[in-house]
């Protein structure tokens, strides 16, 4: 559903995160309003996660995630990125009424939120930035991707199946490309020079340079390369921009970036980053046929506190490295197990208390995310339903785990379920599914997961998700 009041919305959220002024950066993900602020202490949390709409506020120091949902946010965010462009605030106290500022305890969450902002989780963040806004073309290049396969196994428009796949197929030859963008602007480098150094990743030209007695293949080390190459160029211009004369910086730093970092691309950072690429392509493929089941469980039980605490974007370079080494990735699937698992749960707390008139605005809550929730959009089901109420999210981690292990099990038999494309999960997957034994049984393994996660999710919470009601003794 559209929001009606994205303006609102949007005025609402800067003022209570410190102002237009307070913002240093605005983005968004399939879900979540991402916003950099200057002063994480100027923002009211609890304003914020009181505000109608908003499901759920995750704040790693100064990277805020504002969970709003598909289509909500992207009105939102364009919102947002007026006011903060144009300096402009929304006036106090909109129409979603006032909330209480906690401004006591500031020192105190700050404090906490630096704690947890540890090197390894900010690295985390700043990989997952890059990869975040590239999350849509993948999407629509994996369905394009699917439907050309599918033309292609039934034979049907065959003038048309080179064009689609040329349609699909271009992003993905690129992507090296967009990353070194992305990388450079997240990282403080020039854009388009990250971009031109990723470029040489993927340039047929690079089919001719020999390292280690072998000739370098054109997209060796792949989004892996790139990633590095732009991070190295970031490196090199800051170097080169701090030493030369500024009458000459507009020749030098372009030039020294471009033809140092791309040197150590061709002659390192590919060979390297192919290998690194290679490996964890055979990691995967080895764990899925040695230890699937369990590992299915671990990923797939895991998996929902890392969406809680935003950190699963983290793993789209996996992803697309597994997608352009072997045209889809294995772990989607098993990790989309967590949503099902979700799904189950809220089941089964929705019929616990269909009785209970005191929690009738809970199960309001759940039937409107439940659609959400089957298309693997879990945030709304995290923050509305299982989180606050404790043990369910536990018995949520369950059901996605039992889903994951069905799934890996299967893999272990040698019937691999993959996704050509990253973001959906849920039901918005089966158009992007495949598999080594082609989409139909990809299909049938992955709803066999999804229903084994549903059930498991619901029997949990029912029997354990509740906090046991005291015996009273009975009278004498």
């Amino acid at each position: 559903m559209r929001n009606d009041h994205p303006a609102a919305t949007a005025a609402a959220v800067l003022d209570r995160v410190g102002g237009p002024a307070n913002v240093t950066s605005v983005a968004h993900c399939m879900t979540r309003l991402r916003l950099s602020l200057a002063d994480p202490a100027a923002a009211d949390e609890a304003g914020l996660r009181a505000l109608p709409g908003v499901v759920g506020v995750v704040a790693d120091g100064p990277a805020w995630q504002i969970v709003l949902g598909p289509g909500v946010v992207d009105e939102v965010t364009a919102e947002v990125t007026t006011r903060v462009a144009a300096g402009q605030q929304g006036p106090h106290g909109t129409e979603f009424g006032n909330a209480t500022v906690m401004r006591d305890s500031t020192d105190v969450r700050e404090a906490l939120r630096r704690r947890n902002a540890t090197p390894f989780k900010t690295a985390l963040r700043r990989i997952a930035n890059v990869f975040v806004p590239l999350i849509p073309a993948l999407i629509g290049c994996g369905i394009l991707s699917g439907v050309n396969g599918m033309l292609l196994n039934t034979g049907w428009l065959p003038g048309l199946t080179p064009a689609l796949s040329a349609v699909a197929s271009a992003f993905l030859a690129l992507i090296a490309v967009f990353v070194g963008v992305n990388a450079a602007k997240e990282f403080g480098g020039t854009p388009v020079l990250g971009g031109a150094v990723a470029a040489v990743v993927v340039y047929p030209g690079v089919a001719k340079v020999t390292v280690f007695g072998t000739h370098l293949a054109p997209g060796q080390g792949g989004v892996l390369g790139a990633l590095a190459a732009a991070l190295l160029a970031t490196r090199v211009e800051r170097w080169v921009r701090g030493r030369v004369p500024g009458a000459l910086d507009v020749l030098l730093t372009p030039t020294v970036t471009v033809l140092v970092s791309g040197l150590v691309t061709l002659y390192g950072l590919m060979y390297a980053a192919g290998a690194a690429a290679t490996a964890i392509g055979t990691a995967a493929d080895w764990l899925l046929a040695t230890a699937g089941a369990a590992a299915g469980l671990l990923l797939g039980g895991l998996f929902l506190p890392l969406v809680m605490l935003g950190l699963h974007q983290a793993l789209i370079p996996i992803h697309t490295t597994l997608i352009e080494q072997q045209g889809y990735t294995v772990l989607l699937p098993l990790l989309a197990m967590a949503g099902a698992g979700q799904v189950g749960a809220a089941l089964a707390v929705y019929v616990r208390l269909r009785h209970d008139v005191s929690h009738d605005s809970l199960r309001t809550t759940i039937r409107s995310a439940l659609p959400a929730g089957l298309l693997g959009v879990g945030e709304p089901l995290i923050y509305g339903v299982s989180l606050p109420l404790g043990r369910p999210f536990l018995t949520a981690c369950a059901g996605g785990a039992a889903g994951g292990g069905f799934v890996g099990f299967f893999a272990m038999l040698g019937t691999k379920v993959g996704a050509t494309a990253i973001g959906p999960s849920g039901w918005a997957l089966f158009p992007l599914l495949t598999g080594n034994r082609g989409p139909a049984v990809a299909v049938a393994v992955y709803a066999g997961g999804l229903l084994t996660g549903y059930a498991v999710g619901f029997a949990a919470t029912y029997v354990f998700g509740f906090p046991r009601r005291p015996r009273v003794a009975a009278p004498a």
